[in-house]
């Protein structure tokens, strides 16, 4: 990369407040672009380093700013992120997983085919409010389809904070539809299935040219391209973080974050008659009669998800002592049923 400025790499006058006197006047700051097993590839306004991390690797993301040592070989501080997406780690643990830092904006992929989930965007606009990002939804092969404007329809009644555009990633001006979130100081996050153009998006955003894979006609899926991570200059003068296909989107800490995107539910339910009403048949409900089923059911499918993932170990454990305490005693009546037989 050529010599350039920390505006550029998206530093902003909000980073200023969390960095010490000395540090402000020094600016001896770096932007990671990927992360490795036990180094950090950064960018500064001097060209790319090589950073010795101060910690595990998998502390860092993709997008996080640093302070420098004073000889540049490695990190002194992390600063203190703007937005942070991460997701629960695949596999039934609770750890966490960093997917990237300080995303202005995070696109969330599908296309205008049998890929289109309701369910998959609710997830990943949950995604981005957990994680202070502004939602856009991103829809591709819309030259493909009779009537995109339907789609990206569907995508804005799911939630006020979306925003969504229907565009042709192959098209010359793709990169024109994005450039508004891709500029100059902005860094553009995508997320979505494989399949469904985001590595032919990210080749428009970036200029590059990247293998594709061609999607399976009876399911619209595909093969994953993108393999890791990593910060990439747009066309526009911003910053793309293209991330693989995820199979699993685990929430964590998102509690909040599903009541923003399912704002209807969370205005109506203090009008319920019952302050604990879960909106499944209860007397009073206000919720049930005034919601679709289809979103109240994905509601209460991520409601039950978060409500696992932010129990602690030791609730896990009761929680399953208890069941296993409930299935002994149903076979134990089974036993003395046959006995009596």
């Amino acid at each position: 990369m050529t010599k350039s400025t920390l505006a550029d790499l998206g530093w902003s006058a909000r980073f200023v407040s969390r960095l010490s006197a000395e540090e402000a006047e020094h600016l001896n700051l770096a932007r990671i672009a990927s992360v490795a097993r036990d180094r950090l590839h950064a960018l500064t306004p001097d060209g790319p380093r090589l950073l010795r991390p101060d910690g595990p690797a998998g502390d860092y993301a993709t997008g996080d700013w640093v302070v420098m040592t004073p000889d540049r070989s490695g990190v002194a501080r992390l600063i203190e992120r703007e937005t942070e997406l991460a997701r629960r780690a695949p596999g039934t643990g609770r750890a966490r997983q960093l997917i990237a830092a300080n995303v202005d904006t995070l696109g969330l992929v599908t296309s205008c085919n049998a890929d289109f989930n309701e369910a998959r965007l609710e997830r990943y606009l949950a995604l981005a409010a957990a994680a202070g990002c502004l939602p856009l939804v991103i829809l591709t092969k819309a030259d493909l389809c009779d009537d995109p404007r339907s789609y990206a329809k569907r995508a804005e009644r799911l939630s006020p904070m979306v925003t969504a555009v229907a565009l042709d990633a192959t098209a010359p001006d793709a990169s024109d539809a994005l450039a508004a979130w891709a500029g100059r100081g902005q860094t553009l996050a995508l997320v979505g299935s494989s399949g469904v153009g985001k590595t032919t998006l990210s080749n428009a955003l970036t200029g590059r040219a990247d293998a594709t894979q061609d999607i399976r006609e009876d399911d619209a899926k595909g093969r994953h391209t993108t393999t890791a991570r990593g910060l990439l200059p747009t066309t526009a003068g911003g910053w793309l973080i293209d991330t693989p296909g995820m199979r699993e989107l685990g929430l964590v800490d998102a509690g909040a974050a599903i009541d923003d995107v399912f704002a209807e539910i969370a205005e109506l339910a203090p009008h319920c008659r019952f302050s604990d009403c879960a909106h499944d048949g209860e007397p009073g409900c206000a919720v049930a009669g005034a919601v679709d089923p289809d979103r109240l059911a994905r509601w209460r499918k991520l409601k039950r998800e978060e409500a696992r993932s932010t129990e602690t170990i030791a609730e896990a454990r009761a929680r399953d002592r208890s069941f296993g305490r409930m299935v002994r005693s149903i076979q134990s009546r089974k036993d003395r049923g046959r006995q009596r037989e």
